[in-house]
């Protein structure tokens, strides 16, 4: 019955959430004072650290949050509920979002205002040169225009682009609540997956939750243990590079952000392979909380691609674009473009038909439990008839369909709602059913799908490929929604949370996004990540734009990157993996786990893999199994809190840096 699931325990009574805890409202006034803190104080922050290390500041700013009104609440005597705990955390994490356009590449930490400061870039950047007088206005002023001189949305040129980027905010979160709602029920209440990654939020809740009591329980030494290693290792990896870039003429940067690469003095044993060192300590931390066989499945996929596939397809001279001496980036980009890419499609066509045949499944299990009259909702839950919820996403979708014939009529309707209507729903419960069963957020997709459509349709021009296209996944809401339930919070709250989370975030990503604009171009050499990386992104997008224009030098080359029999090879041989892993009843999960390792950075999916055998076979034999099942969300959680909590001190530091620097000279 889906109102009996168990609670997370161990031998020694360790439950993650306290069993006699009820469903009850989460969202109040301290929702809407912690999402105006978060909003004037921590969104700056956001945004500074996306554009100079490319770090996001999502895991940290919540936590964050959570202690400083957590402590507040202490000394006023008032006493803060799990549940209320678990909104504080969505409402923060929700306003240091992504703000980076759908296709670019470019992700930017900080709201929505963010994509407009890339379109800024990009109608000025060498990369859209001839480009540029294609791109409508409703999504940038054009090149020249005294809005991107002056570096202001106090101009009037700005007025369609705001406006359709606040339309297309509202509507996006309205389609991706109530489709994400109903595959929740789906794969909760009727597949009941186990949500492994779900109890990050709601243990780290709880642990908070109870530290606002008279006593703190083991949660919160749980918790405080993880926030000191994030402490530690922050003062190393963030506060030193930061500050030090302030008060010396060059920063001093102990451990490379992101990683060391080792791809250069390892040409010579594997070419065309990338090699290197994560140094960040969270990868290790996640390889506690990931379930084994997905850690071990894309670790063993990234050392076979790097160590012997590449090398190979090297020699043999399908990598025929690499070179000795190049870096992991551009090796990784040469090998897709010669290679992976196409191989990739033909693995992701296989994923595909195996979520069309869960669908069915699961569409069928479905009318058997409603036949049988099982399927009893939890008491309080909040929850809705899953029509309705249909209805809510049709009636989104549409106005979707229609924005994008309305804004772009020379291209075909149908398309935008086979991508609404068809791939959207598919791949959202792939995407739900992965983290339902794996909790990892990734689901899977046809790599290229809607730039390969965009190409086939005989369209030409380059709108399209700014409009708002319907092609989601809302598999992430499904995860909020475990979470919430696991914490026994009252569906309705996220609705409101939504509202306020929505407003407050537009009003403060315009005013800090127009701040930090003002103060200097961006990219530039204040922002060494943009600098490096925004080049590379915008001639990508150039490339696929310009693959709508007649003779403009992109169909050719799109030609000669996707080679179907690449991609056939690729559908071959995951079949042949699906078919091993089946002959030696291996978890399915290892076989998901293989297929998203084949893209994976070694960098990082080896260190997945040392936290996935540190944990298997050193703490699960020393606190047994379900014991450290329990404490790894929770440890996870605090680690991240600890980051956050020093690196929010050196940023703001660094912000006033700036800003009176700006002011003096």
């Amino acid at each position: 019955m889906a109102g009996t699931e168990p609670k997370p325990q161990d031998k020694s009574g360790f439950n993650l959430i306290p069993e006699d805890l009820q469903f009850a409202p989460g969202f109040s006034l301290k929702t809407v004072w912690a999402a105006l803190f978060v909003g004037f104080l921590m969104l700056p922050g956001a945004i500074y650290l996306g554009l100079v290390t490319g770090q996001s500041m999502a895991g940290g700013a919540e936590w964050v949050t959570l202690i400083l009104f957590i402590e507040i609440a202490k000394r006023s005597f008032v006493r803060l509920r799990i549940q209320e705990v678990i909104i504080l955390y969505w409402v923060a994490g929700g306003l240091v979002a992504v703000g980076g356009k759908l296709g670019t590449g470019a992700d930017l930490f900080g709201g929505p205002f963010g994509s407009l400061i890339w379109d800024q870039f990009l109608v000025q950047s060498p990369q859209a040169d001839e480009l540029h007088r294609y791109i409508p206005e409703w999504v940038v002023p054009p090149r020249g225009s005294e809005a991107l001189l002056q570096r202001t949305f106090l101009d009037a040129a700005w007025i369609k682009p705001i406006g359709l980027l606040l339309l297309v905010i509202v509507l996006q979160k309205i389609n991706s609540l109530s489709l994400g709602y109903v595959m929740f029920r789906i794969t909760n209440d009727i597949e009941r997956l186990p949500f492994p990654m779900a109890s990050v939020q709601a243990g780290g809740a709880t642990a908070l939750a109870e530290s606002s009591q008279a006593s703190e329980g083991w949660r919160w030494e749980v918790f405080s243990i993880g926030a000191f290693i994030g402490v530690i290792w922050g003062l190393f990896y963030v506060v030193i590079p930061t500050l030090s870039g302030i008060f010396l003429t060059e920063a001093v940067t102990l451990l490379p952000i992101p990683f060391i690469d080792l791809t250069v003095p390892m040409r010579a044993l594997m070419p065309a392979g990338i090699m290197g060192v994560g140094t960040d300590l969270g990868h290790v931390i996640i390889g506690f909380v990931l379930p084994f066989w997905i850690a071990v499945g894309s670790a063993s996929a990234s050392l076979l691609v790097n160590l012997v596939a590449n090398p190979l397809l090297y020699s043999f001279g399908v990598l025929h674009t690499w070179e000795p001496g190049m870096s992991a980036l551009p090796t990784v980009i040469s090998n897709s473009f010669d290679f992976w890419l196409s191989f990739s499609i033909g693995g992701a066509v296989l994923v595909a038909l195996m979520g069309f045949w869960m669908v069915g499944r699961t569409l069928a299990k479905m009318r058997g439990i409603r036949r049988q009259g099982e399927g009893e909702l939890p008491a309080g839950r909040g929850d809705i008839a899953i029509y309705k919820a249909l209805l809510i996403w049709a009636c989104s979708t549409s106005l979707f369909v229609v924005l994008v014939h309305f804004l772009v009529p020379e291209f075909p309707w149908w398309i935008s709602a086979f991508f609404g209507f068809v791939c959207t729903p598919v791949f959202s419960y792939i995407g739900a059913r992965m983290i339902g069963l794996t909790g990892s957020p990734q689901g899977a997709s046809f790599p290229y799908l809607r730039e390969g459509s965009f190409y086939l349709s005989g369209y030409q021009g380059a709108a399209v490929w700014f409009a708002p296209i319907p092609l989601f996944d809302s598999s992430g809401e499904v995860a909020a929604f475990k979470q919430l339930e696991l914490t026994r919070t009252h569906f309705g709250s996220v609705v409101k949370l939504a509202a306020v989370a929505m407003l407050i975030m537009f009003g403060c990503s315009f005013i800090f996004w127009s701040f930090i604009w003002k103060l200097g171009p961006i990219p530039s050499s204040t922002y060494p990540f943009v600098q490096k990386f925004w080049p590379f992104h915008a001639t990508m997008q150039a490339f696929w734009v310009k693959s709508t224009l007649p003779d403009a030098g992109g169909q050719s080359l799109i030609q000669g990157i996707v080679r179907w029999q690449y991609v056939l090879t690729g559908l071959v041989s995951s079949c042949g993996v699906l078919g091993l892993v089946s002959l030696l009843r291996a978890p399915i999960t290892l076989f998901y786990g293989f297929i998203g390792g084949l893209g994976a950075w070694p960098h990082f999916s080896m260190l997945n893999l040392a936290g996935a055998l540190l944990g298997r076979y050193y703490f699960e034999r020393r606190f047994g199994e379900a014991r450290w099942r329990v404490y790894t969300p929770i440890l996870l959680a605090g680690y991240s809190c600890g980051m956050g909590l020093v690196g929010m001190s050196s940023i703001a530091v660094a912000l006033i840096s700036k800003a009176v620097s700006s002011i003096v000279f």
